[in-house]
């Protein structure tokens, strides 16, 4: 019966993942799998996933944050080494205050609350989450909103802005970076299986240590390196796309109806969240502006909450053609979900009782 109830589990999961995703939503994979199995969990109670599920995410996860990074971005650090303390910074005491305010203002634990509002990959930090000890269904949610609000509502947000300012201050004069990034064509099966085989061994040595979310980081710095030493690492986007569906599965089997009711007591944890980010994105962009001669509209989705992939597609729509802003994007993920866990577990460690 258990295996009936895998299949159906990741039937349903990627049935509704899949139609989700044909709508357009924001982590439609991920959405449409949770609410799939969800919902089958909560009618009929025939779901089950296993809980090496979760190591196999972050496994595949770790790999795709690991294969973004391009040796042509690493030759762009010593000229964005600024903006990126900066950017991090600010994410960073935004991560710790809203994570606070969350915990105290809601019935969120603190862990819960500091998981919701890290700036990571929508599908890898409920995963994450959920290995740290947090209710990563309620991560999951929040983590959704973050993601919309970066894909829907700041980008017209930021155009505004900049309109307004446009005519009343002088605006950044730094160069911007129109060169491509320059990909690897490596995209050969023989460095799909090597970039899995090593992601797979790091990533269980990871899982070995005391380290929080060890499988996620031993994965990522270990095909980080294959990449940028020996460029023979490839993650097809269709195998990131089936962890999305994995990861929807194994969060909708934990969810039963009292989660659901509980989603009442998230308006102001999504309140403090949108308000943090809106301020962050404002705040940062100004300093990022001012400091490092970045444009208003550059310096501001530099700090939105996005994907680097929407943000490509964002800042081509908006007419910002500075590469640098998609390589930024790309050192938030690999920084935010490789160092972020581990001040969140620190700080659990002395204060979280």
């Amino acid at each position: 019966m258990t295996y009936i109830y895998l299949l159906l589990t990741l039937l349903i999961g990627a049935l509704f993942g899949l139609i989700i995703n044909k709508l357009k939503v924001p982590g439609g994979l991920l959405v449409g799998a949770i609410v799939g199995v969800a919902a089958l969990n909560i009618i009929f109670g025939a779901t089950y996933m296993p809980k090496q599920t979760k190591l196999f995410v972050q496994i595949i996860a770790g790999a795709f944050i690991g294969c973004t990074m391009e040796k042509s971005d690493v030759k762009r650090l010593p000229k964005i080494i600024k903006p990126t303390i900066i950017m991090i910074s600010g994410l960073l005491v935004l991560n710790l205050v809203a994570g606070v305010l969350i915990h105290l203002l809601s019935p969120l634990d603190l862990v819960t609350s500091f998981m919701s509002v890290v700036p990571g990959g929508i599908s890898d930090t409920p995963i994450i989450a959920a290995v740290m000890g947090a209710d990563a269904p309620k991560v999951a949610v929040m983590q959704i909103v973050r993601q919309v609000l970066g894909i829907g509502a700041f980008p017209m947000m930021i155009r505004a802005y900049d309109n307004r300012k446009k005519n009343s201050e002088k605006d950044g004069d730094r160069e911007a970076n129109t060169e491509k990034r320059q990909k690897s064509k490596t995209k050969s099966w023989q460095a799909l299986l090597c970039t899995l085989i090593i992601a797979s061994i790091f990533g269980l040595i990871g899982n070995m240590t005391s380290i929080s979310a060890g499988t996620f980081v031993f994965s990522i710095i270990s095909v980080l390196i294959l990449k940028l030493r020996f460029d023979f690492a490839y993650m097809p986007r269709w195998l990131k796309k089936c962890a999305q569906i994995l990861s929807g599965c194994y969060l909708g089997s934990t969810i039963v109806m009292s989660d659901v009711l509980a989603l009442k007591y998230l308006l102001i944890p999504l309140f403090i969240i949108v308000f943090g980010y809106m301020a962050n994105c404002f705040i940062t962009g100004i300093i990022l502006n001012k400091t490092c001669g970045f444009t208003r509209k550059e310096a501001m989705l530099i700090t939105t909450p996005a994907g680097a992939s929407d943000m490509a597609l964002i800042s081509s729509d908006m007419g910002v053609e500075n590469t640098d802003v998609i390589i930024l994007q790309i050192l938030r993920a690999v920084i935010v979900m490789t160092f972020f866990p581990q001040i969140i577990n620190l700080i659990m460690y002395f204060f979280g009782g």
